[in-house]
């Protein structure tokens, strides 16, 4: 990853060498959905490295740290609702003193990957996610990495809505909480190896 993008305001807080954000909405309605499975990723992985997430009120997000060999790994989930997921971002950025956007990694569902499917890449489009859209506006670029978790689509378009924000039932239901520990597998390779190890790792043999 060679691109370095900054962060204006400067350095305010405690450096973290990597921010990872999962995305999903709060509340209790929203849990164990399919729009939901980028933050229920990162909070598995903070539950198997015992971190305990903080809520934050400023940052506008609940927040956990880890330490590792290569330094301090910040995770957040905003505690905003989809649309506004970019709102964390300012606060966030500030406290973990992250000037440096490649090292952002946004974790989020895909409806245009499979379920079972996962890509971890830096940079692409938007494809009609809103909180994607609403961290690209507020920082500017859509320059920051993304594991994408793959949840499928629906038969036809109108369905999209209830599809993501619904929760699944049955074989769908684990499956897709199967999907949530595969990516949770992906962050450990990360937050330990390194973005380039854990993406050869994830899109190995992927489109």
């Amino acid at each position: 990853m060679a691109l370095r993008r900054t962060v204006e305001g400067g350095r305010r807080g405690s450096a973290s060498s990597l921010v990872v954000l999962g995305l999903a909405n709060p509340g209790e309605e929203y849990e164990g959905s399919r729009h939901n499975v980028g933050g229920d990723a990162v909070r598995l992985l903070a539950q198997r490295r015992g971190a305990k997430f903080t809520l934050e009120r400023r940052q506008r997000a609940v927040i956990a740290t880890l330490s590792t060999p290569g330094g301090l790994v910040t995770l957040a989930v905003p505690t905003t609702y989809m649309n506004e997921s970019g709102a964390a971002l300012p606060p966030l950025l500030a406290r973990t003193s992250l000037e440096d956007l490649s090292r952002l990694v946004v974790v989020h569902d895909d409806l245009d990957l499979e379920p079972g499917r996962r890509q971890l890449r830096f940079g692409g489009g938007l494809a009609g996610h809103n909180g994607l859209r609403s961290i690209t506006h507020v920082l500017g670029t859509q320059e920051f990495a993304r594991l994408r978790i793959g949840i499928g689509r629906p038969e036809r378009k109108e369905m999209v809505t209830d599809y993501v924000l619904k929760r699944p039932t049955g074989a769908r239901r684990a499956e897709l909480q199967g999907d949530v520990t595969a990516a949770a597998d992906v962050l450990e390779v990360l937050v330990d190896s390194g973005f380039d190890v854990a993406q050869r790792q994830t899109n190995a043999g992927r489109d």
